[in-house]
């Protein structure tokens, strides 16, 4: 979305937008489509699906788009965008597509640059978070990479570092690569009201990654000792994600522990407006992931003003800096101590995070692209660099985020 926004504010001749057929092959999207779809897939992902307008209207343009694909309508348009402009780039910011190298080396063959977002290699370096068919899915898109990209833009120096390795594989010299900070883009909630009880957050997917299973482990113990300490009260925990996959223990406690009935809630996916909201007026955001490939949620978090507890990862570290309180994903009794210290009244743990925080800058989109432009100005102005055994891995830039 952030891409998309970033390129419909340019000039109509500095992008053009494309979209994949059934079959594969890219067709070009008229740019009033591309920002009608925009549009309305951002009214609906901030303020939500009541009334459902928005979200209609996104189908409606989408299925109108998949029809034109199926016809063969855009090709012919791309082919002749290709063939104006001696200095293309493709870029595609998701993973989607890169498992398919066949319909990128077709567009390198008529004269386009490739430059694609690696997100992370969780499926490669992590397996058991994943589900069986993603494990041959991304080995095929770190393949269509080094086979194909011309240059590569990667959310963090952790990400850089993991893909090394696997584009060493392929014998290939590695393409010009930028490290480039995801910014933060919540919109802004009200003005805080200070709530009438402590309440923690944990956003994300509920799935095995996320760890959502020692929080749960951690409140169940917490309202145990609640029902044995009269007068002793347990926070909130608020679980801001859809359901994934493989969580069936994480269901069986959501939907069959009565100790959990009344401290935990399963809010689901409301609109971004309302996600930052609760963020907002959280005493902490919870995020025990054993890995990551940036931690949005922890920059988000940071760049509401919010404390985070978070896992040591370190994706998650370089988001954070000095600030968060880090904790190992599998220390229960630490995460559990933690919790109960931020949520007694006047925590001197809480105030020294808040302190800290003084210090933290938000990333910003702007900067993201600052060094997005670096990037494509240095691949639109090179030449391929032929097959050859890669390199001692160099120093990657890293911009500030203090």
């Amino acid at each position: 979305m952030a891409y998309a926004k970033h390129w419909l504010a340019e000039p109509a001749g500095a992008c053009s937008f494309v979209a994949q057929s059934p079959w594969g092959w890219f067709g070009l999207v008229a740019r009033d489509t591309a920002r009608a779809l925009v549009e309305a897939l951002d009214q609906t992902w901030t303020e939500g699906t009541s009334p459902p307008s928005a979200l209609h209207r996104a189908r409606r343009i989408a299925a109108a788009l998949q029809g034109q694909l199926t016809l063969g309508t855009g090709r012919a348009a791309l082919r002749a965008v290709l063939a104006a402009h001696r200095r293309t780039i493709f870029l595609l910011v998701s993973h989607r597509s890169l498992e398919r190298a066949a319909p990128i080396a077709a567009l390198r063959r008529a004269g386009a640059r490739f430059v694609p977002l690696i997100h992370d290699l969780i499926p490669l370096t992590h397996p058991e978070y994943s589900r069986p068919r993603q494990i041959a899915c991304h080995a095929a898109r770190v393949a269509t990479t080094a086979a194909e990209a011309d240059g590569i833009i990667v959310n963090s120096a952790a990400t850089a570092a993991t893909l090394w390795p696997y584009l060493a594989q392929h014998g290939r010299a590695l393409p010009p690569l930028m490290v480039a900070p995801l910014g933060v883009d919540l919109p802004p909630p009200p003005p805080a009201l200070l709530p009438s009880e402590p309440y923690f957050v944990c956003l994300g997917t509920i799935e095995p990654r996320k760890n959502h299973l020692l929080l749960l482990h951690a409140w169940r113990d917490l309202a145990a000792q609640a029902r044995t300490q009269p007068g002793m009260t347990v926070p909130r925990l608020l679980l801001l994600g859809r359901r994934g996959w493989e969580n069936e223990n994480v269901v069986d406690l959501l939907e069959r522990c009565d100790l959990l009935r009344e401290p935990v809630r399963e809010v689901g996916t409301p609109p971004d407006r309302q996600v930052a909201e609760l963020i907002a007026g959280a005493t902490a955001l919870l995020y025990p992931s054993f890995v990551e490939g940036y931690g949005l949620p922890v920059a988000e978090a940071l760049g509401l003003g919010v404390p985070v507890i978070c896992s040591g990862d370190a994706a998650l570290r370089e988001v954070g800096g000095a600030v968060p309180d880090y904790l190992d994903p599998t220390d229960g009794p630490a995460w559990r101590r933690l919790v109960a210290a931020y949520a007694a009244p006047g925590s001197p743990e809480r105030a020294a995070q808040l302190d800290r925080l003084r210090h933290w800058t938000t990333p910003r989109w702007s900067e993201h692209f600052e060094q997005v432009d670096i990037l494509l100005e240095q691949v639109a102005g090179a030449t391929r660099p032929a097959a050859r055994p890669v390199p001692a891995p160099q120093p990657v830039r890293v911009p500030s985020l203090a």
